[in-house]
């Protein structure tokens, strides 16, 4: 198991799906993040679900909540709250709506990380992968500046810092349930 702690981001808007995905049933469990919680369990020791308000979750586990002056559905404050809330120096994050990356991409992903870099950050053919990667507490501060101005352009900040893109050529266990027909096509995968 690993040491560097887990953070689901399970605080977004779901706007593209019409309904709250962290919430949705999936793999026989009542929730999307309850599915993620019990399978990144068993890899990483300490495991945290990013969110903005926590009654919405009827299970227990370690939640850290977004400020509650904050209006913004951006992971930006999800960022800013963890790095307060956590004392390590570098934490995984994963969107809550990425179930099938697996233990063989967190742990490329994990393997690629130095303390040099400010993040390692997953990357496909389609794409950089923002929510599915190390993030180290050297990038606090932008996010804090970030979420003050009202930007939260992660791929922006990535470029701009010592980021590692760590290469994957199976775009499948990045797949996000972003709209009704991925999340159902998830369902059929199961």
């Amino acid at each position: 198991m690993f040491d560097i702690p887990c953070v689901i981001f399970a605080g977004g808007k779901s706007s593209r799906m019409g309904e709250d995905k962290s919430l949705l049933p999936f793999a026989g469990f009542e929730t999307l993040t309850e599915f993620q919680l019990s399978r990144l369990n068993k890899i990483f020791k300490n495991v945290y679900i990013s969110c903005k308000e926590q009654t919405k979750f009827n299970f227990e586990a370690n939640f850290i909540q977004d400020a509650k002056s904050t209006q913004t559905f951006a992971p930006t404050a999800g960022f800013v709250a963890i790095f307060e809330e956590l004392k390590e120096d570098s934490f995984f994050a994963l969107s809550v709506d990425a179930p099938f990356v697996s233990e063989k991409e967190i742990i490329k992903i994990i393997d690629a990380d130095t303390d040099e870099l400010d993040a390692v950050i997953a990357k496909t053919e389609f794409g950089n992968q923002p929510m599915c990667g190390i993030y180290h507490r050297s990038l606090a501060k932008e996010f804090s500046n970030m979420l003050q101005t009202d930007n939260h352009k992660l791929g922006f900040l990535l470029k701009s810092s010592k980021t590692e893109f760590v290469y994957f050529d199976d775009e499948k266990p990045f797949l996000n349930l972003n709209h009704p027909h991925e999340y159902e096509e998830a369902l059929k995968l199961l």
